[in-house]
């Protein structure tokens, strides 16, 4: 490379060549654009630009080619009124800004993370999980309120440290992955039982704070309960609120997370704007792979300071592990758990299910808790409390925080138009 000879943008090579930015970014993410990171930024030597352009033409009848050949992204039954929102051009360095979070059933801080990454400032979270807090405030700088959301003392401490931090302003966006458990019907009326006060909880402190965004997370299987109702209700119930409210299912792989991992998220606001989610940066034919992710780590020895520690199996267990195909799992009746990632692939879905976590594609092990954040997209430097089995915990339930960031951008799109 010649280091004489100014770099080029992403931006420089979408407009040389006609494309998108997405275009650009899954050809450097392919390996076939060669570039490098500068302050965090891809840059494109002039030589390798050269030795890219001379094979773009035939590259892009391979992708055509390809893209006809993959098969089409199932869709839910349920017609979703989308304002998808293009944030490429955002994603590589996102400017600081004066926007807010706040986060409810924040865990070990994948959510407040990626709002960060997105320029937001986060200044609070919630939760009782005692090691997922002691994590929280290891890595991120801001509040932290540990306990029981559904005792009003713990409730109001979270309010009055947000208030506090706001001093007088409103804040942007209050987040929260909920538990969904208690909802069931009664006749033809919907109803919840004492296992969802969480949710209620949570829909009196968004009254109380009355943000300008509320972001609700959830698993996708919320679409399916009681054929829909539930999700109709947490609509309302937000409408009620006086938000406008738009929902669908995203899959963190779009986003450069290593791991297909469908989630459904709200998207509410009460200041007369578009709600918008992002629209994917990644097609499926060039999500990151596991192999992308985790590779490297093979050749790392264990180490207990970065959450690298191999679980020791026994031989037969071994035996067992290395003969399990690539997606599938040790056991025909714990079908979500002990699982096999793919190797050229995004991962599938990260989980930790009472001890069974994904089993590595390469070494007859299950993963560590390194190679697990790896694949939830959590940067090296966020290291995790507690003991080994608190900390799987900690990850399977995260929010992958490159997900929270591409919807930290959406709504900062939204709040300045």
């Amino acid at each position: 490379m010649d280091k004489s000879k100014p770099l080029l943008k992403i931006n420089d090579v979408a407009k040389n060549l006609n494309v998108s930015l997405k275009t650009v970014r899954r050809h450097i993410h392919s390996g076939e654009l060669k570039s490098t990171k500068v302050g965090g930024v891809h840059r494109i030597a002039e030589d390798d630009y050269d030795d890219f352009i001379k094979s773009f033409d035939a590259l892009e009848e391979k992708e055509t080619l390809v893209k006809t050949a993959l098969p089409k992204r199932s869709k839910s039954k349920k017609t979703d009124k989308i304002n998808w929102v293009d944030i490429s051009e955002e994603w590589d360095n996102p400017k600081k800004s004066n926007f807010t979070s706040a986060d409810l059933f924040c865990g070990t801080g994948g959510m407040a993370l990626g709002f960060e990454m997105a320029g937001f400032k986060p200044i609070c979270g919630l939760d009782w999980f005692k090691e997922a807090g002691q994590s929280y405030r290891r890595n991120l700088k801001h509040k932290h309120v540990e306990g029981d959301i559904t005792n009003p003392s713990i409730k109001k401490k979270f309010i009055s440290t947000v208030k506090k931090q706001l001093k007088g302003k409103r804040l942007t966006v209050l987040s929260g992955g909920f538990p969904c458990q208690g909802f069931s019907m009664s006749g033809s009326r919907i109803v919840e039982d004492e296992r969802n006060s969480l949710y209620k909880d949570m829909l009196e402190i968004i009254a109380e704070l009355d943000p300008e965004y509320i972001v609700a997370e959830n698993v996708k299987g919320l679409r399916s309960m009681l054929k829909g109702k539930v999700e109709d209700k947490i609509v309302k119930d937000m409408e009620a609120l006086g938000y406008k409210v738009n929902v669908t299912v995203l899959n963190a792989a779009d986003y450069y997370v290593p791991q297909k991992r469908e989630r459904i998220i709200f998207v509410a606001n009460k200041i007369d704007k578009t709600n918008y989610h992002p629209a994917p940066l990644l097609e499926p034919g060039s999500y990151i792979t596991t192999k992308e992710a985790i590779r490297d780590l093979i050749k790392v020895p264990d180490d207990k300071s970065i959450n690298h520690v191999r679980t020791k199996h026994r031989d037969d267990m071994k035996e067992r592990l290395a003969l399990v195909p690539e997606g599938k799992s040790l056991y025909d009746n714990y079908s979500d758990s002990w699982k096999k990632c793919p190797w050229n692939e995004a991962s599938c879905t990260i989980k930790e299910n009472h001890g069974g976590v994904n089993i590595h594609p390469i070494e007859p092990r299950v993963i560590t808790v390194r190679e697990m954040a790896r694949l939830q997209s959590f940067p090296d430097w966020f290291i995790f409390e507690g003991p080994k089995s608190k900390q799987m915990v900690q990850i399977g339930n995260a929010v992958p925080p490159l997900l929270a960031k591409a919807i930290g951008l959406a709504i900062r799109k939204s709040h300045t138009e």
